[in-house]
This record gives structure tokens, sequence and C-alpha cells, in this order.
């Protein structure tokens, strides 16, 4: 009778598979982004497809913000103002922005406990279900707090897609194609941000309740297409060799691949690799828990992570998320600041792709680095020119240079984080570590919401432009500190980040040090 038992060990001390280990991690560097494509075109269609989910959260996110300048929306759910307008309070621009911030919040601590126990898969399957669900609340909603509470509900699922997107794209793929799908989320923000602003950008002649009610509609339809896709997806490998599943790690490795593109491939050297690796983050890391995330070495990599995802709200991205309702305080009609906002967030779609191309150039540090020094300068631009030019020819000026800043947020900052949070954490760790990296970055994003609100509500601070020099100063702040703790992870297996970290080398060295990797696997084989 055959032996159907699932083979869960990869004996490391056999000579044979030591050279496996050390030939597999050759041929991720010897591998080009042509090559790549060629061998995992099905490892890209897969990781795309699920980082397509940010798509509903892009909209969902820049279509509520964009509401507060929405005729037929504020005039349903706002104030009457002493000229006649409407508009929905500071402080329930807070709360609504924030909502989906709580939610994303309990939705990521909920996602790195549940997808390490049954997998990227069925988290994913679970959370579009409910989200179905959470749709009906606020297109139903008759009054601002039932929006509230759809709001947060919605944000528990979209909380789930911010971080395992991520980690699963950067698990299914090799060394160089790394970079280009972890980034790729940051291409779904864009969509879903330009859909929302030209969905309500046509819909602004209308101001019945369909002019606010089909936008939340809309979010109906990625759901079910992106359910049957998921549900025939091959499971991280990564994530089953993590489970013991070396057998099933094959399998899902085979699936991901097109064995016959690359004669030089081998499975079982990629899967000797990977078995290593985690081997080693067994002797590296305390344990899996949220806790063991701040222990040893683990805790500098939390930091960066955490560091690295905040500063995308420290560094004055608030003006994006809030451009409509910027541009209209700043002196532009409700059409042109839709207009505006439109082109913003095209332009954020063409950074991205930009990204990619200085990003294999250049590397993640330096061009992390550049980009927080321009948009300090452009920040301190926008304030200046706030603070001293009063006439409606401003407007223009501040929505040009948000568009330049948008330009190079989103070449740099704005999608360089992403492959940076999915390659600095320890495997067994990776979920968690991006969980509370995402988490910062939610809750700094709340007191955004709380503060930007009052920074350009003309009933409330009424800075407008002049926001620009307090993001300024944060941002200035942020540029230092990735000056000295950012390292730079380009053309490195995780392996080698692993031992990087192990001997504590500084950011600033990362990229020239050598690693040894002969001597780590020796090591392995003879313990």
């Amino acid at each position: 009778m055959a032996d159907t038992t699932e083979k869960t060990h990869v004996d490391l001390r056999d000579d044979k598979l030591v050279s496996d280990v050390l030939e597999a991690t050759a041929q991720e560097h010897r591998m080009t982004l042509l090559q790549a494509v060629h061998l995992y075109p099905k490892a890209i269609g897969w990781s795309v497809l699920l980082s397509t989910a940010i798509v509903m959260e892009g909209y969902d996110v820049v279509l509520m913000q964009s509401f507060y300048a929405f005729p037929a929306f504020a005039e349903r759910y706002g104030q009457r103002m002493s000229d006649g307008s409407y508009q929905i309070t500071a402080a329930w621009q807070s709360g609504l922005s924030n909502g989906a911030n709580v939610g994303e919040i309990l939705g990521l601590f909920i996602n790195g406990i549940v997808s390490e126990r049954y997998g990227y898969r069925v988290t994913m399957i679970a959370s579009l279900t409910a989200l179905i669900g959470f749709v009906f609340i606020p297109f139903f909603a008759e009054n601002i707090e039932s929006l509230e509470a759809g709001e947060i509900l919605m944000g528990i699922p979209w909380g789930v897609f911010q971080t395992l997107t991520t980690a699963y794209a950067s698990e299914v793929c090799p060394v160089v194609l790394r970079g280009y799908l972890t980034t790729y989320v940051n291409v779904c923000w864009g969509v879903g941000q330009l859909l929302a602003t030209g969905v309500l950008r046509g819909l602004l002649s209308r101001s019945d309740q369909w002019a606010y009610r089909i936008p939340f509609a809309l979010q109906w339809m990625w759901p079910v297409p992106l359910l049957v896709g998921i549900f025939f997806a091959p499971e991280s490998p990564w994530w089953l060799v993590r489970k013991g599943r070396v057998e099933s790690a094959r399998e899902a490795l085979l699936r991901l691949t097109t064995s016959s593109a690359d004669s030089d491939f081998d499975v079982d050297q990629t899967l000797a690799m990977m078995v290593h690796t985690d081997n080693l983050d067994r002797k590296l890391t305390k344990g899996t828990s949220y806790y063991d995330c701040f222990r040893g070495i683990d805790l500098r990599r939390t930091e960066i992570v955490c560091v690295t995802w905040a500063i995308q709200n420290l560094c004055g991205a608030a003006f994006m998320g809030y451009s409509s309702y910027f541009f209209q305080q700043a002196g532009l009609s409700v059409s042109y600041s839709f207009d505006m906002s439109m082109a913003l967030y095209a332009v954020a779609i063409v950074g991205v792709f930009a990204s990619w191309f200085f990003m294999s150039r250049f590397g993640r540090r330096t061009l992390y680095l550049g980009g927080l020094t321009a948009l300090f300068i452009i920040l301190l631009v926008i304030g200046i020119v706030a603070a001293t030019d009063s006439s409606k020819s401003s407007g223009w000026v501040i929505g040009s240079l948000l568009l330049v800043y948008t330009l190079f947020y989103d070449i740099t900052v704005g999608t360089v984080a992403y492959s940076i949070v999915a390659e600095m954490p320890s495997s067994r760790l990776r979920t968690k570590t991006i969980v509370l990296g995402r988490n910062l970055y939610n809750v700094i994003g709340i007191i955004n919401g709380v503060i930007t609100p009052y920074m350009l509500n003309p009933s409330a601070w009424n800075w407008k432009g002049k926001a620009g020099f307090f993001w300024a100063g944060l941002c200035f702040l942020c540029t230092v500190w990735a000056y000295f703790r950012l390292p730079e992870p380009k053309g490195r297996t995780y392996e080698e980040l692993d031992l990087l970290f192990e001997r504590r080398v500084s950011a600033r060295k990362f990229k020239e040090t050598e690693v040894n990797l002969e001597s780590s696997v020796q090591h392995d084989k003879e313990i």
C-alpha cells in the first residue's frame, strides 16, 4: 500500500540538499527580470489578482473624503451654513474618515492571527464574503451615524487586504520580481482613488439620493469575481513550509511556475532554500506571537517596518486624501476640484510605474531618501505660496504643486514602502510585523483624520495651504530617521537579510556588506 503521508521535513544534513540551497540562492541572484517573468507568469497573475482587492479600499477611502466636497451628500448629511451652503462638520468629517481606520486596525490584528493559522486563501475568501454584507449598511444609511457604523465594519476586511496582499506577493515570487509585485498594491490604490473621483465627477449633476447611493453600490462589483479567482489560487509556499507541509509547498511552487521556461529551474532546490531559511528563522526568532516582534533582532526589523509605513502618513500625504475638499477650500470650483483630483490620482498611477524603473536602478533606500527630500521642499513651497499670495490664482498654483508632490510621492515613499515592509521582517513573523506597521500607519491616519479637517475647514482652523509648513516639519524629521535607520534590501534573499540583521550591520552598510551563505548552510547541516 502506498504511503500517502505528506512529507514534512527536508534533511539539510544531506550533502546534496546543502548544494541545492546554495545553487537555488545563486540562481535567484543570476535571474534577470525577463527570465523571472517567463518562469513565474502564474505567480504574477495570482499576486495581481489578490492585490486587486486593494482597489476597493482605495475607492472607498477617497469616496468618503471626496463626499465632503460633494453637494448632494453634504446637503443630505451635513449642516446648513450661514451663506446657504452645506458642510459636513469637521467633527463628523473626522469621525467618518477615522471609522474605516478603526475597523482596519481590528481587521489587521485579526489577519495577523487568522492568516497564519488558516492560510492566505481562506482568510481572503472570508473577508470578501463579509465585505459583501457590510456594503449594505452605507448604501441604505438614513443618517450619518449609520454611515459611521458602515465605515467601521467595512474597514475590518480592508484591514485584512492591506497586509495579506503584500505578504502574499512577497512570498510567491523570486527576488527580482519582489519589488514589482509588492509595490503593485500601490497601483491598485491609485486605480481605486481614480475610479472614486471619476464616479463622483460624473454624478455632480445629480441632486437626488442616487448621487451618493450609486457610488456605494458600485463596491459590490469587485468581491464576487475576486472570490471565484482566489478560490482556485495556490497557497503561499512559504506559509506551507512554515506549517511543515513541504510536499504541499512543492505542489504550490509547481502551480506558480512554468518549469519549461527555464531549464536551470529546479523546484527541489528552491524548496530546500525555503526550508533552510525557515530553519534559520526558527533559530533567530524567539517565537511567532506579536510579542516576539519586539524581542531580540526582530525589534529592529519591526521598527523599520513600522516607521517606514508611518512615514506615508507623516510626510503630508493627507493633502492627497482630502484633495477634492482641499482644492475647493483653496478657491477652485466644485467641478474643477474634482477634475484636479482625477488628474492627481492619474499622476499617482504613473508615479508607481516610474518607481519600478528607478527602484531597479537606485534601490529602495536611495529612492526613499531622495523622495522625502523632494517632498519636504514641495510642502515648504506650498506653505510659502499660501502665506504670501491670497489671490484666486494661488489655488491653481497650490493645485499644480500638489500634482508635483503626488508624482514624487508615488515614485518614492508611497510605492517603495510596500516593498520595504514586505522584505524587512523575518519569514516567521512577516505577517504580524506587517500588521504592526500598518496599524501604526492607521493610528497616525486617525490622528490625521482628526486634525486635517480642522486645518482645512473654514469653520475651524482654516489653515488651507499654510498647513504645508506643518507637514514640511514632520517630513524633515522623517528624512533624518531614514538616513540613519533604513537599510537597502535590494537584491537580497530572505536568508541574506536574516544574516545581515543577525550581524547587526549598520543601515548605511547593508548594500555593500558581503554574506557568507555557505558557512550558514554548513552550520545548519552540522546541527
